[in-house]
């Protein structure tokens, strides 16, 4: 159990990624990411969980087009979700989750990738924000 309270959120993580995993199993692997997005919002709903779906980041440099980029979603003002449908995650999915961290001053992200046969969400850590 001295492992488990390590953990970043971890009564939260462990929600989002029950719902994360339901999703995935409910909608299997080829489905669009709109899709996802909206069975995983309607659980957020479901269990009263506060979210933001696709939130604007701040601007990064003077000029940049406001909307430009955007989260999938942003749990409780605690964790942000990035999903993905692709057949294999890069190291760009990766350093764009973590911009995203970087951006909006987060601690925990969760990176999904719901074209895989077995669903790993991984967990990116913004070290520069104390939890």
């Amino acid at each position: 159990m001295k492992e488990f309270s390590k953990l970043i959120y971890p009564d939260l993580s462990y929600k989002l990624t029950g719902i994360l995993f339901t999703t995935h199993n409910e909608l299997g692997r080829f489905c669009n990411e709109q899709q996802y997005g909206d069975a995983i919002e309607n659980y957020f709903k479901k269990f009263n969980l506060k979210y933001e779906r696709e939130k604007n980041l701040p601007a990064s440099f003077e000029g940049e087009i406001k909307g430009r980029n955007k989260v999938d979603f942003l749990i409780e003002n605690k964790i942000v979700i990035e999903i993905k449908v692709k057949r294999i995650l890069t190291k760009e999915d990766y350093y764009q989750l973590k911009r995203y961290l970087i951006a909006l001053n987060k601690k925990l992200g969760l990176l999904v990738n719901f074209r895989e046969k077995y669903l790993k969400p991984k967990r990116i850590l913004n070290s520069n924000v104390q939890a």
